[in-house]
Parts: C-alpha cells; structure tokens; sequence
C-alpha cells in the first residue's frame, strides 16, 4: 500500500472541505489513489444525505449577486440544518462560491447541473451533506434581468434583488433602498393591479371573518374591538365604494354636531383612513402600495416616483426557514 502523506492529506481537505481524519482514511482505503479517494467521500456524503433527507434545514446562508453591469442578479439560499454552521467563515465562503456559480445561470436546474470543480452543484451539496453532516441544500434561487438590478441581503438571514425599467444617476441607492423594503416587509407582488378579482373576494372573506374572531374575544376580556373593513384592496375601491365612504363620513360628520363649513377640512383625512383601512391586503403584499420603512409618510411607489420617469420593472427574495 501506498504511503499516506500529509501532503496529500491536506491536498484532498482543500479539495473536498473534509475533515483531516475523514479525509486521511479516504486516502488509506483507497490505497493512495487520489480520485478514488474524492469517489470514497462522496459516497460518504450520498449515505448521510439519504439518512438526513427528512430533516429540517431551516438555517443557513442568504446571498446574492450581481452583474458587473447591473443588468441581472441572483439570490440563492444554502440552507443547512443548524445555526452553529451557518456561522461557519467555510460555510459562508461555501455560499459566495455557489453564489458565484449561480449568476451564470437563469434557472435553479441549470444551476444544480452547472461544474463544480469536477462535479455538479448538486453533487456538491451532496458531498459537503457528508463534509458537514448535516443535510445541505440550496431551496431557493431567484434570478431577474432589469437595465438596472440591485441588492440587499439582511445580515445574511434574507436576500432581495430589485430591477428598475432604466438606468438612472443613483440607480444604486433607489434599488439598495428597495431591495431593504422587499427584505423587510416581505412584498409577493408589484402591485394591487396584479390581483385576481376571485383572489382579492376570497381574500376579503378570510380577513373579516378573521377580524370578527378576534372581536369576539375582546368583547369577552372587555378591550377595544378592531375596524371591521368593507374592503381590502385599491382594486375594490370603485368610484361608487368611495362616494358611498364620502357620504357615510358626512352623515357621521352631521351626528357629530360639526358644522358644515368646516367639513371640506375634515373630510379628507377621513378618507385618507377609510382608503388605509381598506387596504390592508395592498399594504402586506404590493411593493409599490406599502408605505416606505424610511419615511412611513409616503408609499414605496410615491417614493420611486420621486426619483422622475423610473419604475421598478422586478424584484425577488430570498429567505432561511
């Protein structure tokens, strides 16, 4: 039998990211022979990742890439199973070379068929499962194409790219600070205009009825009940809704006692509630429709609109769990 040396040891820890000793009996069983040895690990990783292919891998890394051009980004999850890996400086360098593979690539099949060093990615992953010992995957892969993308990722938990319909002076800080509003607020679409008529109805059944749920047990503990809404979304707020909500205000106006010269002042910011209020589905979900995390004043599309002619053309997020 071949001798083992340290050498050769450390050449094939630096190849696969195995642990000194794994890597020192790969080599003896495999007498030596280097690319066998790489073949002995790998299966290694195939065993483990069969044994763990039920469990949860809800920690891990969120990371994203641009182009050098900023005309596409990607933003990838290597999920693991533990935080205490995903802390890893490796496992962190694991992720930005994935990443690093990924930008080349415009959906997560081609991605996980793409060469890794020899294999593909999904063999990768595979392999480092048996390297880490902990199932190892990549859930997520999100990829957009814009004349301008940008990205934000939320210390390394959440990702999100953002793609403007032009480039513009200031394109970086505009899509930077879009993509933090996609992070945090967790937008799933541009906005209300996307929705379904059937979607935003079901929606509006589940959300009152839900509302009413909660109302009964506030009656119970004896707190402050909750608004009932009419409605959830800008695409339900006709011209009639709002005629309809202008006089209701009125009428409300009148039992109140306030005089009507001054109703012109009030009616507004009734409306301007009625209008929140009645929105709440716009407000979770559209990115254009929810109010900007840096100044809650004005919305994200008032914010966008500010900056002359723009608008967002994609965005995508990525996250652990």
């Amino acid at each position: 039998m071949s001798k083992i040396s340290a050498a050769d040891v450390k050449k094939l820890r630096e190849t696969t990211g195995a642990g000194m000793m794994d890597c020192k009996n790969a080599l003896v069983e495999a007498e030596g022979n280097f690319d066998k040895a790489i073949e002995i690990l790998r299966k290694k990783g195939q065993k483990i990742a069969a044994k763990r292919a039920d469990r949860d891998s809800s920690e891990g890394v969120a990371i994203a890439k641009i182009s050098e051009d900023n005309t596409y980004g990607v933003a990838i999850v290597l999920a693991c199973e533990t935080d205490f890996v995903a802390k890893n400086d490796t496992y962190k360098e694991l992720a930005q070379q994935f990443v690093d593979i990924a930008i080349n690539y415009k959906t997560k099949e081609e991605f996980l068929a793409a060469d890794f060093g020899g294999v593909t990615v999904a063999e990768k992953l595979i392999e480092q499962t048996g390297v880490i010992g902990e199932k190892i995957e990549v859930p997520s892969f999100e990829r957009i194409e814009a004349p301008y993308v940008g990205a934000y990722t939320h210390v390394g938990k959440i990702s999100a790219i953002v793609g403007l319909t032009e480039k513009i002076d200031k394109a970086d800080v505009l899509t930077k600070d879009l993509a933090m509003q996609v992070a945090s607020m967790g937008a799933t679409t541009l906005s209300y205009r996307d929705f379904t008529p059937e979607f935003v109805h079901a929606e509006t059944e589940a959300r009152i009825a839900a509302i009413v749920k909660d109302n009964e047990e506030l009656v119970r503990l004896g707190k402050t009940l909750k608004n009932v809404p009419q409605f959830v979304s800008k695409l339900q707020l006709t011209d009639e809704a709002l005629a309809n909500a202008e006089e209701a205000a009125k009428e409300q106006l009148k039992a109140e006692g306030k005089p009507e010269k001054i109703w012109d002042k009030i009616l507004p910011g009734k409306m301007d509630r009625f209008i929140s209020d009645n929105t709440t589905l716009d407000q979770e979900q559209c990115l254009l429709d929810q109010k900007y995390i840096k100044d809650e004043k004005k919305t994200v599309e008032q914010y966008v609109e500010s900056y002359g002619g723009v608008a967002v053309k994609s965005f995508a997020r990525v996250t652990l769990g």
